[in-house]
C-alpha cells in the first residue's frame, strides 16, 4: 500500500493549479498577519487532497471556492474525509475574500478559538506599493 500512497500524492500534487485573484487576496492576508502566530502553508498535501490553505499544528484547512466543482456534493463529501482525519475546514467563496478579506481573516481567528495566542486581531501592515484588489506584484 505505500507505493498506492505515494501515488495518490503525486497525482494531487500534479493537479495543482494557478491560484484564484480571491486565493491570492487571502494567502496575502494571511501571510501579513501570521494569524495568532499559527503559520499557514498555501497548496499543502493532505492525503489524498490539495487544500488550498492548511495551518497542520491547529489542523484547520482553509478552501476557497468559485464554483469550479458541478455539485457541492463533491465538497461535501471532500470536507467529511478530512474531518474524519481530524481536520476542521472553513469554506469561503471567491467573492467573499475579494470583497471582504478582513471579515474572512476574522473568521479565521475565531475558529482557531483556544489555540490563538491571547490578544485581538493585529492589524495588518500598510500593502506594499502595487499591491491591489487582484494581488498586484506580491
Amino acid at each position: 500500500m505505500p507505493h498506492a500512497r505515494k501515488t495518490e500524492l503525486a497525482r494531487a500534487r500534479g493537479m495543482r493549479r494557478v491560484p484564484t485573484d480571491a486565493e491570492r487576496k487571502l494567502w496575502s492576508v494571511l501571510r501579513r498577519r501570521q494569524i495568532g502566530g499559527w503559520y499557514f502553508r498555501r497548496q499543502h498535501p493532505i492525503h489524498p487532497f490539495i487544500a488550498d490553505f492548511a495551518c497542520v499544528e491547529a489542523m484547520l484547512v482553509v478552501e476557497v471556492d468559485g464554483g469550479q466543482h458541478a455539485e457541492s456534493s463533491y465538497d461535501a463529501a471532500r470536507d467529511q474525509r478530512m474531518e474524519a482525519a481530524g481536520w476542521r475546514v472553513l469554506r469561503f467563496w471567491n467573492t467573499d475574500v475579494l470583497s471582504n478579506p478582513e471579515g474572512v481573516a476574522r473568521m479565521i481567528w475565531e475558529a482557531l478559538g483556544p489555540l490563538q495566542a491571547p490578544g485581538p486581531l493585529p492589524d495588518p501592515p500598510p500593502p506594499s506599493a502595487g499591491e491591489g484588489e487582484r494581488g498586484g506584484a506580491g
